[in-house]
């Protein structure tokens, strides 16, 4: 009788094929998909929405609805990777959240268009947060699960810099391709359905058999949440670091970009300021998309990852300072440019980084899930920090050496790492 030789089924394989482009392309118009319908509401929609419901109070509600969003995604983001990775069945772990997100996602989307109250607006963006952060959940993970290190920061390059892209992408679309609040709500909802199909439909993925499926733990998501504040110091260090970094770098570019609309009436004195942060965001994005796919290419041949991320934190600290230094329209704009550059580095990079830290391959997506808290949770912290900086601490040149000296730290901090070079 020939022996059985046991091992770890594939989906908990070390990846070692190369990816060809094809599949990288559709996992990134899934990434777009989620992407674009994080932004467009709270970069447009939701305001346009809310400055009709009661203009007096706008910035208050917007406050609260998109607080009420971060707070859903800090919850459901880890929740859905840890069930994501217990989901056995043909289809994979991944596809079927990154389908079910999607659906979830465009309705909760529909919903909130059809409000007119404020409290109705809250649950229907917590609901739309809910279905987009399982989707997310989903389309983070294949990166790890499929894309082996050597081939992990290119692929990370074209996955992260859709988070640029969407933010742009979307907000043209819902000013140029349609008029009014309702037919933006709608058309999001249907890109967000139409993009990630290209991947759930045309690309399988390594199955988990149920056999070997590990029990759900209700406490699986403040596990990992645990694991990367408190106890990775000690069990994952490496995981606590990264996460630590993430988070400080995350909230030097919310801190630099959260009053960029004031900064530009009030220092700069421009005439236009709304064509401003537009003009802004774009050279933002194109300096981003530069420097985030050649970056990811360089780190993949030489085999470095916190090089590049010291030198993306150094950068962007430069662009902070000069906003702090100097208030003419040339210098923000050379400063949008300089800031993009340093964050297309850090999108490329540190995703791949964050790949090779993470604990358990049973947990990826539950841990990716914990990583991601390091996105949101820097939106939710700015706006608290931001008011006191420039109301007590100097201004807005005081916010911005503030928003330099952050992001520095999380450049430094990523040298603790030792697993990873």
């Amino acid at each position: 009788m020939r022996a059985v030789t046991e091992g770890p089924p594939a989906a908990l394989d070390e990846p070692a094929a190369r990816v060809r482009a094809g599949w990288t392309a559709a996992l990134s118009l899934a990434n777009l998909a989620v992407f674009m319908a994080f932004f467009t509401p709270i970069q447009i929609l939701l305001p346009l929405q809310l400055e009709h419901l009661d203009e007096a109070h706008k910035a208050a509600d917007l406050a609260w609805v998109t607080g009420a969003g971060a707070l859903v995604a800090v919850v459901v983001n880890p929740l859905a990777g840890a069930l994501s990775d217990r989901t056995a069945g043909r289809f994979g772990r991944r596809r079927p959240w990154i389908v079910g997100g999607a659906l979830a996602g465009a309705a909760g989307l529909v919903i909130t268009s059809a409000q007119h109250t404020l409290p109705g607006i809250v649950v229907g963006w917590c609901l739309a947060q809910s279905g987009l952060n399982a989707m997310l959940a989903g389309v983070t993970a294949p990166v790890a699960d499929q894309v082996p290190v050597g081939q992990r920061a290119s692929v990370s390059g074209w996955t992260g810099i859709m988070q640029s892209l969407g933010l742009v992408l979307g907000a043209l679309l819902v000013t140029m391709a349609v008029s009014g609040v309702g037919p933006g709500y709608l058309l999001t909802a249907l890109l967000t359905i139409a993009l990630a199909l290209p991947y759930a439909l045309c690309f399988r993925e390594p199955v988990l058999p149920s056999a070997l499926r590990p029990a759900f733990r209700r406490r699986a998501p403040l596990t990992g949440l645990w694991t990367a504040l408190w106890a990775g110091p000690r069990s994952h260090p490496d995981f606590g670091w990264a996460w630590l970094t993430r988070f400080l770098i995350n909230l030097g570019n919310a801190l630099g970009t959260l009053y960029l609309l004031f900064y530009l009436t009030d220092e700069v004195h421009r005439p236009d300021p709304d064509t401003g942060v537009l003009v802004l965001t774009v050279i933002y994005t194109v300096s981003a998309t530069l420097t985030a796919i050649p970056a990811g290419i360089a780190s993949d041949r030489v085999g470095k990852r916190k090089v590049f991320v010291v030198a993306c934190s150094v950068i962007m600290a430069v662009a902070a300072l000069l906003l702090a230094a100097a208030h003419t329209w040339t210098a923000v704009m050379i400063a949008a440019a300089v800031l993009g550059a340093g964050f297309g580095i850090y999108l490329a990079v540190d995703q791949a980084l964050i790949t090779q830290v993470l604990p358990s391959a049973a947990d990826r997506a539950r841990d990716l899930g914990v990583i991601n808290i390091a996105n949101s949770g820097p939106q939710v912290l700015a706006p608290a920090l931001a008011a006191p900086i420039v109301a007590h601490l100097g201004g807005y040149p005081g916010l911005y050496v503030a928003t330099a000296l952050v992001t520095l730290l999380g450049g430094v901090l990523v040298l603790r790492i030792v697993g990873v070079d």
